[in-house]
Formats: structure tokens, sequence, C-alpha cells
């Protein structure tokens, strides 16, 4: 080291304005983030939602490690407790616990495909998903973003014994909501397998913050969830019937060749399970949202027409474009991430913006004021 190739590969990422560079690390207090050189900024881009992140959690008490597989020794009463309480506020069968969302996902999907699988992908899913889906064994046709239209012909059309179909519940980057419902009943008359990612919907939308589906009145064959997002601890969860429980325990990869879940996350997640489940902090939160889609309207910016609750997507194009307006915002004192490809499709950089329960409405007009500037100096 340092190869040539991988020398010229990151040149070439930085010639086209998508080198991705690490920053100093900031201490975060609530939704602000201090740097090591004294600068302070309001975080606008986490996944925090309902601001249990970044709480302290002094009544957990537990071992930081499960030290091994859960089919070896690492399995602990921790997560069975947790994984109840998860069936008992999502009104399923089972759960299982994974380290990360990505785990869950790759390791569901490739679990449940084989030689006679038709995997329907929505082309905007998550690169865990679209990873996932390359680690099965089966034929993968990506659809159209929420064409039902195209996800009906597929199935009909498929030959496969074996189908899923697999999508987003409210997708990360466009904010916007799959067709559950649609989606639902097509698979009911194709007997296929509903796989629907919950990691954006879970705190967000829904009767108890139980996501997308629920908001829909769908329930899914196969739902994943995350626990780092609105839940505010880490690792993630796949949930449906007794068997796909089973299944997963002798299948996927992920989580039979990984240490458990620290036990510490796994407590850390059920303790805030309950301020998800009442309500209070996503009524504040979907009221912050409109409230801050309305201010920046009204200075003239204009977010992702069908982008809903906290995630507020500013489309760009340019790579460059999206930096300089990130830079700008981070001068103004605003932690804002420029999104580029390939995490979108090339041509459609743009701010993420997304808020959370604890942001104090009154700012809100000062950020949109701060926006504005940022994209029209």
């Amino acid at each position: 080291m340092p190869v040539q190739w991988i020398l010229d590969d990151l040149r070439q990422l930085a010639d086209r304005d998508r080198l991705r560079e690490r920053r100093p690390s900031p201490y975060r207090q609530g939704p602000y983030l201090t740097f090591p050189d004294g600068t302070r900024r309001l975080d606008l881009c986490s996944n925090d939602y309902l601001g249990l992140g970044a709480l302290p959690q002094p009544g957990v008490s537990t071992p930081t490690s499960s030290a091994a597989s859960r089919l070896v020794s690492g399995d602990l009463d921790h997560h069975a407790s947790l994984e109840a309480a998860l069936c008992d506020w999502l009104q399923t069968d089972a759960a299982l616990l994974f380290t990360s969302g990505y785990a869950a996902n790759v390791g569901a999907l490739q679990a449940l495909s084989g030689p006679d699988t038709l995997i329907l992908s929505d082309e905007l899913n998550h690169a865990s998903i679209i990873d996932g889906c390359r680690l099965g064994r089966g034929r993968v046709v990506v659809t159209p973003h929420r064409r039902i239209e195209s996800v009906e012909r597929a199935l009909r059309e498929a030959p496969e014994r074996r189908r899923i179909v697999v999508t987003d519940g409210l997708f990360s980057m466009d904010g916007d909501v799959a067709p559950l419902a649609d989606l639902r009943r097509l698979c009911d008359a194709h007997d296929a397998l509903l796989f629907v990612d919950e990691a954006h919907a879970l705190g967000v939308l829904g009767p108890e913050g139980r996501g997308a589906s629920a908001a829909a009145g769908v329930r899914p064959d196969i739902l994943v969830g995350t626990l780092g997002k609105a839940l505010g601890a880490g690792g993630a969860f796949v949930a449906g019937g007794r068997e796909l429980h089973d299944w997963l325990w002798n299948r996927a990869r992920s989580f039979v060749f990984s240490t458990g879940l620290a036990p510490s996350l796994a407590a850390t997640a059920q303790l805030q399970l309950p301020q998800v489940r009442d309500g209070v902090r996503t009524a504040l939160l979907q009221q912050t949202a409109r409230t801050f889609r309305t201010q920046l309207a009204s200075v003239g910016v204009e977010v992702l027409r069908d982008s809903c609750g906290p995630i507020l997507p500013i489309l760009l194009g340019a790579e460059g474009r999206a930096l300089e307006a990130a830079r700008r915002l981070g001068q103004a004192g605003y932690h804002v991430h420029p999104i580029r490809p390939p995490t979108v499709p090339r041509g459609t950089s743009r701010l993420r913006l997304t808020v959370r329960a604890d942001l104090d409405p009154e700012i809100l007009p000062a950020i949109a004021d701060a926006v504005r500037t940022a994209l029209h100096p």
C-alpha cells in the first residue's frame, strides 16, 4: 500500500464530486453536534426521528456483548424479552433480532430465495435489499418505482413457484410511501410473499408507530425493522410467522454466523419502546414535519412532491451543487449531508433534510430561510 489502482479510483471519484471523506467526529447533545474545533451545528440529517437516540439510559445495566452466535451460547434472555415485546407491538407471531438492518435484509432475502424463486424489487429499495437479492439464488426483476402495473405483469408471467415482492415501506431517500394495499392485493392474487422494510417508518407512521404497513391496514408476510432510528438503540429484526422465524434461525447466514445483538442494545430498545407506542413523540414529529414543509414552501424551496413525514428531500441534480449547498448550510450552523450517487440515481443528487420530535418549532422559519439562502446565495 498504497496500491496505484486504489489511488486512481479515488481520484476518479473526486473528479466526479463523489468522493466521501471522513470528517472530525463531533459530540452529540440532543439535536446538536459540537465538532472538535468548537463549531456547533443543528443536525438536520439524522434518522433519530423521535429524539430517543440522544437520551441517556441510566436504567440499562446489562452485559455489553453476547459473546457468541445465538445458536451457540449467545442466545440470552434480553433477546427473548425484546422479541416478545416486538411481537406484542407489531401483532406478529415471532420476531428475530439481527445486528443491523443491513444484516436483516441480506440474511432474510438470502435465506428465502432459491433456484425456483422470483424476487420483485422496487428500483429505489435500500442497498441492503439490493445486496440481499444478489446473494439469493433466484431471478430478480427490478420494477419501476411504485409502479403497480409492472409488479402485476411480472407476477402474472412468472413461471417460478416461489415469489417474493420486496419494498421499502417509507423510502429513505425520496421520503414517499410504497403502495402497500395494492401490493398486498397482488401478492394474495398471485401466491406471493410481501416483504416490507419498515426501517424508516417505524415510530413515524401508523397506529402506535407500527409503520407504513399498519397505516395502510396491511399485514406483510415478512416485516423488517431497525432499532437504531426511531427506537434510538441499535440492531434490527425480522418479524412474521413462527415458520419464518424457524427458517431464518436455521438458514439466515448473517444471523447464524454473527455474534448475537449486544444485550445492552436489546435492553435499551425495550426500555424505549413504550415511548414509541404511546404516540406522543410521533405526533410532535408529524406536526414539526408539516410545519417545516409549510415554512420551506413559503420561502420558495420545493421538496419532492410525494415525500411525507420527517424526510424532506430537495432535488438539486448535480453532485457539485449538492456539495456546495451543504457547505453553505454548514457555515450557517446546520449539519446537512449531501446525497450523491450511488446512493441515489445519477442526476438526482440532493439535500435530504430530516426533522425530529425534539426540534424546537420556533426555529423552523430560520432554518427554512437558511436553506433558501444556501440554494440561492
